[in-house]
């Protein structure tokens, strides 16, 4: 498999990952705690902070898909962050479910980027 190719798997698999995982999160955090705050669309207003780092989330998947080094850096970084601000490094089951993700599909766009841009210098 040439280098481009491998570049656009990689590109393609992270970006359609991560856009799947932040909607899924962001509605899941928006929708979960709604019955505390009374339910209904009151509720999911009142439990609409909850939904934010995930909206940061969607925001980062945008960024990288218009600058894939940035935008996987912040990504990664982000994944790193998931791990001390959901306490994700107490339960291994959240942290291959939040963390890891994040982490590795933020490599995959940072591989797609060098080989993409090697492949356009060769």
């Amino acid at each position: 498999m040439n280098k481009n190719k491998l570049a656009k798997y990689l590109r393609y698999i992270a970006r359609t990952v991560l856009l799947i995982v932040s909607v899924f999160w962001f509605i899941f955090a928006l929708l979960s705690g709604a019955d505390n705050y009374g339910g209904g669309l009151m509720g999911v207003l009142r439990n609409s902070p909850n939904a934010l780092p995930w909206l940061l989330l969607f925001l980062l998947v945008y960024i990288s898909w218009k600058k894939e080094l940035i935008g996987g850096s912040l990504i990664s970084l982000s994944g790193l962050v998931t791990i001390v601000f959901f306490k994700t490094y107490q339960y291994i089951e959240l942290f291959l479910l939040i963390s890891f993700p994040l982490i590795i599909l933020g490599v995959f766009l940072i591989i797609s980027h060098y080989l993409s841009k090697n492949n356009k210098n060769e």
